[in-house]
């Protein structure tokens, strides 16, 4: 049985070969929000940062798409980490890519080193994500872009739990997940995500100092956001 007493990073950390499988199973939207966060991307940039590689998806998906990109990717969970740069070093090996065991919180980058921030469903474990953005917006140029995926909750109640009631049907839906693993999945979830409304995230973001916060995709609990540095 999976434990859930220590950090988010430790819990994927200790499902790391289920991973793959189970978040496919479990997220009904996995494979197109990846490609939407892509596709609203800028369409060349020159660096870029990855917060949360996981086992290494979207980073590979990044470094195919922007090949010419110098892409840093941090994670909090070393042996996510580990694995994100072995697959890189099997699927891209010419990428230019630099895997970071690190917290988003404690991240210490130079002004203006990225042209692009981005994030595939890591953003709603992080507690306070409005100084998030803050720490994030002057490692930006001016223009940059913030591109990010995550798992929100409704802007009230009645939407909150219609979201969370559509997600459990989906996993409990044959072929998907095992009682187990939605109980699993359920008490990480009280455990350690934090989940923001959509209105939260352009408070958050316009608070720090972006402007032009759109949400380009959304279905259900899980949506693509962007927002450009000022």
């Amino acid at each position: 049985m999976t434990d859930l007493s220590g950090t988010a990073s430790d819990y994927f950390a200790s499902m790391i070969e289920d991973y793959d499988s189970l978040i496919r199973r479990a997220v009904p939207t996995y494979d197109a929000m990846m490609s939407v966060t892509l596709e609203y991307m800028p369409p060349d940039p020159a660096s870029g940062l990855e917060l949360g590689c996981g086992t290494g998806n979207f980073t590979v998906a990044l470094a195919g798409r922007f090949p010419a990109c110098r892409w840093t990717t941090v994670d909090a969970s070393a042996e996510m980490v580990e694995l994100t740069g072995a697959r890189l070093a099997a699927e891209a090996p010419a990428a230019p890519v630099e895997c970071v065991v690190g917290r988003f919180e404690e991240l210490g980058f130079g002004p203006e080193s990225f042209d692009v921030v981005t994030s595939c469903i890591s953003l709603h474990h992080v507690t306070d994500k409005a100084a998030l953005f803050e720490r994030l917006r002057p490692m930006l140029r001016p223009g940059g872009t913030v591109c990010l995926s995550d798992q929100l909750t409704g802007a009230t109640g009645r939407v909150a739990d219609r979201h969370w009631d559509r997600w459990l049907e989906h996993c409990r839906a044959p072929g998907q997940c095992t009682e187990e693993e939605v109980d699993h999945l359920v008490e990480h979830s009280r455990a350690h995500d934090r989940y923001e409304s959509l209105g939260a995230y352009e408070k958050y973001l316009r608070g720090a100092g972006f402007v032009d916060v759109d949400c380009v995709w959304r279905d259900g609990m899980w949506a693509v956001i962007t927002a450009e540095a000022s």
